[in-house]
This record gives structure tokens, sequence and C-alpha cells, in this order.
């Protein structure tokens, strides 16, 4: 029988359905995964909590599959993790930071909603950047993450928590949030699958806001088949977020590779704005020719396409980013919920209070520079200027990707950092989403899929990126990737 923490999320669901295993057999050893490896000196810590319930619950799946309750509940009894911004009820959501510490969220957000309701069970949360704010998950209040490959690597952020479960076999399947690549980054450090679907095809009520119009719920598992099944479970139409979208994933259940008849007919972009930057590491550059190679040998058309708006995208990024951030953390003012620290002196003086100890240096950094570029010295036009920009993007992006199926690049410019490199250079932290803000600043789905390794053996990754709800079709190349182990 396959060893249950590497068992797939699809092999988990075979096992269970062939009664080889009982859900709370599979939640037992992931727990004692998770309990061996905090005994650890270096432990993961992907999990900063492992629920109690957890075993309870798998109980009560197990009784419903015994009386025959499984039909319209495709995850009954498979497990989930979930990262700390996300709201379940009656649970702590600190989105990692001490303002939020003791805060329980009082519902669920949509996406825990759908899940439960396919049968899937929450066993824990996930370790993250303060409020997503990282590419390494070392700006959390319960100390960073760690790579399984390399503890002394990060595993990437913010959602590098939930990368670092899947990675370390401590969960076949975990929510993530992206507002920039924060979850195709983690997946490529980490060595596994990361998506970030089409801006609204998954349903953000109740995701704790950074950038109200980059946030998008993304999705970590092991293999393309777990993806697609998470896709089909939590996607569509949500009356709660107007910003969701009317779109049904139920065919990403069912993925077959391209035949060769089909490959032959795919067009590929290259944008020579990534392939040929500054700052590409020389192994990152190899595996990505071996790829275009590999394309190439199967009769894909790929050609170097030229995007210069591209040129512009983290900056763009991170104008518009801050400015939303700025604006969307003015809620956590010592009032309403979260921490309190009233020094009796008047409002100004308790938020003032509350804020400086609540938040930490990143969060800080990014609220400042996020309130300067809105202030009256700019009056708003740096923001509106990006945006203008941003439209532009989105709809040269647009056009790329109706002439071409697919963009492909490098999910990052480097392999993982170790722990400490970049935690005290903002620049090169932010620098390692120079490949991925595009995506989310366009509207666009993009996965990141296992590519290879340096030759130190840190994970790459790549990234394909398709036209809006085009999920389908880019988890069927991967899938045809992952089928030929390239």
């Amino acid at each position: 029988m396959k060893d249950i923490c590497t068992a797939t999320l699809n092999e988990l669901k075979a096992m269970l359905e062939e009664g080889a295993v009982t859900s709370a057999e599979v939640i037992r050893a992931l727990k004692s995964a998770y309990q061996a490896d905090s005994q650890q000196p270096l432990p993961l810590q992907g999990f900063i909590e492992f629920f109690d319930d957890a075993e309870e619950l798998a109980a009560k799946a197990d009784a419903m599959r015994k009386e025959g309750k499984a039909a319209n509940m495709p995850l009954l009894g498979l497990p989930f993790a979930v990262k700390d911004n996300i709201s379940m009820r009656g649970r702590l959501c600190t989105c990692c930071s001490k303002i939020l510490e003791g805060y329980v969220a009082p519902y669920n957000a949509t996406v825990i909603d759908r899940l439960i309701s396919a049968g899937a069970i929450p066993i824990g949360r996930t370790n993250m950047d303060e409020f997503a704010m990282g590419s390494s998950t070392e700006y959390s209040v319960y100390g960073p993450s760690r790579n399984p490959i390399d503890r002394m690597l990060t595993p990437g952020g913010s959602s590098g928590g939930s990368a670092a479960a899947v990675a370390g076999f401590q969960v076949p399947f975990a929510l993530g949030t992206e507002t920039g690549g924060s979850v195709r980054l983690p997946a490529s450090y980490c060595g596994i699958y990361g998506l970030k679907p089409t801006y609204g095809a998954i349903s953000r009520y109740g995701v704790v806001a950074f950038g109200s119009s980059l946030d998008q719920v993304g999705l970590f598992a092991r293999t393309v088949d777990d993806i697609g099944l998470g896709l089909a479970v939590t996607g569509g139409r949500d009356a709660h977020d107007e910003t969701s979208a009317d779109q049904c994933f139920n065919s990403c259940t069912k993925l077959v590779p391209y035949s060769d008849g089909e490959l032959k007919k795919i067009r590929i972009a290259l944008p020579v704005e990534f392939t040929k930057t500054q700052g590409l590491d020389a192994d990152v550059s190899a595996v990505f020719e071996k790829f275009c190679a590999w394309f190439s040998a199967q009769g894909i058309t790929v050609e170097p396409v030229s995007i210069p708006v591209l040129e512009s995208a983290i900056a763009m990024y991170y104008v518009i980013a801050l400015s939303e951030a700025a604006s969307n953390l003015a809620r956590f003012d010592g009032i309403r919920y979260g921490l309190r620290k009233d020094t009796g002196k008047g409002y100004d003086e308790l938020y003032c209070a509350t804020r400086s100890e609540g938040f930490g240096k990143e969060v800080k950094r990014r609220i400042i520079t996020g309130n300067y570029v809105l202030s009256h010295h700019f009056s708003g036009d740096c923001y509106e200027s990006a945006l203008r920009v941003r439209n532009r993007m989105e709809k040269e992006v647009g056009e790329v990707l109706g002439q071409y199926d697919f963009i492909f690049c490098p999910t990052a410019p480097t392999p993982a950092f170790k722990l400490g490199e970049r935690v005290d250079n903002p620049m090169a932290m932010y620098l390692s989403d120079l490949f991925t803000t595009f995506v989310n600043l366009a509207h666009i789905p993009a996965l990141s899929v296992p590519a290879g390794t340096a030759q130190d053996g840190r994970p790459i990754g790549m990234q394909i990126v398709g036209a809006k709800f085009s999920e389908e079709k880019i988890l069927r190349l991967a899938k045809t990737l992952e089928a030929v182990r390239v």
C-alpha cells in the first residue's frame, strides 16, 4: 500500500474509496509526521497550528462513508491545510501578525465552505509572511518556515508555510493566496505545483485583503491532477464576492495529456524581457532552454516575443499593491478587533501605539510607502498612472495570448535563497517576484511546474501562463510535461 504521507490527494481518495485506509488513519499519519518534524532542531514550521479536532472530523467522515453518503462529496475524508489569512469559523486567523493575536474568525471563507461541503477536512493553519507581505516567510510573528529540500533555505513567500507542508509530506493539498506571485514562487522553490487562477475564478470572500485588485486564492499540490481536483471544487461564482466569475472547472478533474497531433498545433510565446534579463541564474536559464528544446522537438511553435510593458511590471505592481495595502490595513486600528494599546491619551495615541507595536517592520514599510504614494504630495497621480500602465499591460499581454496558446518563462530568476540572505534588503526581496507580477496585473492564470534542479539540488520552477479562464489548457500542458518528465 502507498505510504499515507507521500500519497497524493487523488491516491488518498482512491485508497479511501477502496477501503484500504480510513480518514482517521490518514489524519493520524499526517499528525505524527508533523509532530515528529516539530521535534527536529530545524523544524519546517509549515504549520503553525495542527487542529485538535481533525481526528474527530475524520471519524465523522468515515462514518458517513460507511453510511453511503459519499456520492456528492468528492473530497470526503481528505485533508487540506489553510494559509493563516483565510477565515475559518471559530478558529484563529492572525495573518501571522501580532496585531491580530488571538483573533478568532466569526465565519468561513467561501473557499473553506466549498471544501468542507465536498467533505474535505481542514487539518491546520500554515505559516506566512505577515499580512502576505514578503517573498520568504521570514516576516512572520511565529518565525520563518524552512524549505524541505534544504532547511537553511527559504521555502519562498508569502505562502511559504503551505508550500513547505505540501513539499514536506505533511499534507497533500493546501490553500495559499497571492498578490504578485506568493503561490508560484514558493511552489518553484519547493519543487511542487502552484496554481494562481484567473482573477475571480475562486472567491476572495473571507480572505484578509492585501491588494484587492490583485489578490487571488491559489492552490498547492504535488501533482497536476490534485490541482485540477481542488480547482473544480473551489472555483466558480459566489454571491458574496462581486468580482467572482461564473465559471465551471469540473473538466479539470479529468485531465489528459495533449496528443502528438494537438501538440503540433500549440504556439508558445517566450517573453524576451524575462529570458534575456540580467540576474537570471545560469541553472534556471539552462532548465528553461531544455524545455524550449523539448517543445520544439514535439513540433510546438516556440517564438521569442517582445512585450516592452513587462519591464514596468515590478514597479507598477508595487505602486498598486502598496497603495491598496495601506488602504486595506487602515482597519487595524485597535478599536474593532485584535491588539489594543490604549495609553489613555485619546484615539490618535491609541491608534499609533497599537499599530506601532502590532505591525512588523516590513508591513510598516509598505504602509508608509503606500500612504506616501497616495498622499496629497502626489494627489494620487502615481497610483492613477500605474493603473493606466496596468490597463496597457492587460491589453498587450491579452493580445499576445490571442496569438499564442501560452506564455512560458521561469517562475523566478533564481532558485531558493538562504534564510536571512535578503531579509534586510527589501529591493533584493522584491525582485524575487520579477517574473510573476505581470500575471496578477493582467488578471490571467499561471501554473508553476517543478521543472528541474540547479547543480546543487535546489528546485527550479517554470511557469505556464494562459489567457483568462484557460486553466484547463494550462493544466493539460502541465499534465503532458508531467507524463514525459522532460
